[in-house]
């Protein structure tokens, strides 16, 4: 069973300048991506919503609409960042350097907003350096305030972010990994970065790059929990508008690319450095801020799915068993975009034990714990976070004791 439910609504105006939206591209229809199903869930129905993204052509946002409210995406969230290594030393790198560049210590305060499971925080707290973690999902948030990571569990938006300098707790350093995507009223987030930042305070974002997302052909990236899908340019624009602006962008590996922005009060004294140019540059070159820059990527996103769809049923055909490996948000979109269900894939397999046990959503594809992986011996391991594919082909190198053999679905479907 599934359908859309009737409150459900598109976009027709741009969440950030207001301006009309226009087509970009139709994934179909899909459940939450990070709603498992449990056993007890196995026979009921789900829910799929329209993942139709639109493109803003005055600002070049990327968006969809708010078919669900954040509430039910993030209650209970299946996503936790301790479960990746590459994760948490990108994490320790960062919070090193911040630390050393902004000169923070025992005197300073440091907030994160969708601070997770405390995978960063708890680098300042080894440090003696106050910290907050904002963290809406309860599961996680109590996962980080279990490791002493003070956690207050609440969506953050202009009227937390009166309420936090009103006690004091005007950040030094405010941090936000891969929350800015999800934010669905994004005027009210980032005016709230406003004020809960000190005069001289630097705020860093860290998001996937619309640019990367469109050349390298990473559909998988869009789901419901991700509103939004930005340029540097789009969140200049935001900024401004709020009375903010970015002094400097570094362009990282993370989610198969994606930018950080340090950024700070419009009159705040930090100068502005080179990669904030570097960045521009990029864009302009790339014709970002024209729209039809986007025209052909809807079909280079269905041909990936015919490819990668010939390929696992030349594999079946042939009688080789095929399991996945991971169980992230991107993968369910894939999984659900291309039809791909058990007939395919028997299992996959996830470090992460909440998902063990439960069921893909939509696709019904089995959790197993890693160790199944080794019990089975497929001939394929499809990885599904592909923007991790080192780190997991280095971690399941045995798999080739048995002539097993990868497959990267993205940016197109390649054996390895």
């Amino acid at each position: 069973m599934r359908g859309v439910v009737p409150s459900a609504r598109g976009r027709t105006e741009c969440r950030s300048c207001g301006e009309e939206l226009h087509p970009l591209i139709d994934l179909g229809v899909s459940p939450l991506c990070e709603s498992f199903l449990s056993e007890e869930q196995a026979n009921c129905g789900e829910i799929f919503y329209p993942l139709d993204v639109k493109l803003c052509h005055e600002c070049c946002l990327a968006q969809i609409g708010e078919f669900v409210a954040p509430t039910d995406i993030f209650a209970e969230y299946a996503y936790f960042s301790s479960y990746s290594q590459a994760w948490l030393d990108h994490a320790s790198d960062y919070c090193a350097t911040a630390i050393k560049r902004f000169d923070l210590n025992r005197d300073s305060f440091v907030l994160e907003i969708a601070s997770n499971d405390g995978y960063l925080l708890r680098n300042f707290v080894e440090r003696s350096i106050p910290c907050l973690g904002i963290e809406p999902a309860v599961n996680v948030a109590r996962a980080a305030q279990a490791i002493g990571v003070q956690t207050r569990i609440a969506f953050f938006g202009k009227e937390l972010a009166r309420e936090l300098a009103a006690n004091g707790q005007r950040a030094d350093l405010i941090i936000g990994n891969n929350v800015l995507a999800q934010v669905p009223d994004l005027n009210d987030f980032v005016a709230g970065l406003r004020h809960a930042l000190k005069d001289n305070g630097v705020l860093t974002l860290e998001f996937p790059h619309l640019g990367r997302l469109i050349a390298e052909n990473q559909f998988d990236t869009i789901y419901h929990e991700h509103f939004s899908y930005f340029t540097l340019m789009s969140v200049e624009r935001v900024f401004k508008r709020h009375g903010l602006r970015a002094f400097d962008v570094e362009q990282l590996w993370t989610h198969g690319g994606s930018l950080r922005v340090h950024a700070c009060r419009a009159e705040a004294t930090h100068t502005e450095a080179d990669g904030v140019h570097e960045v521009r540059t990029l864009e302009r070159r790339a014709r970002l801020n024209d729209p039809m820059t986007f025209v052909g990527f809807s079909r280079r996103v269905a041909e990936t799915k015919w490819k990668l769809l010939e390929l696992l049923i030349c594999c079946k055909r042939q009688g080789a068993r095929v399991v996945g490996y991971g169980a992230p948000g991107k993968g369910n979109t894939l999984l659900n975009y291309c039809g791909i269900r058990t007939d395919l894939i028997d299992f996959t397999v996830d470090r992460n034990p909440y998902k063990h046990g439960r069921m893909l959503p939509g696709s019904r594809i089995p959790v197993l714990p890693p160790e199944r992986l080794d019990s089975a011996r497929p001939d394929y391991v499809l990885i599904l976070p592909w923007n991790l594919r080192e780190e997991i082909m280095q971690q399941l190198g045995h798999v080739r004791s048995w002539d097993g053999r990868f497959i990267v679905p993205i940016p197109e479907p390649v054996i390895l």
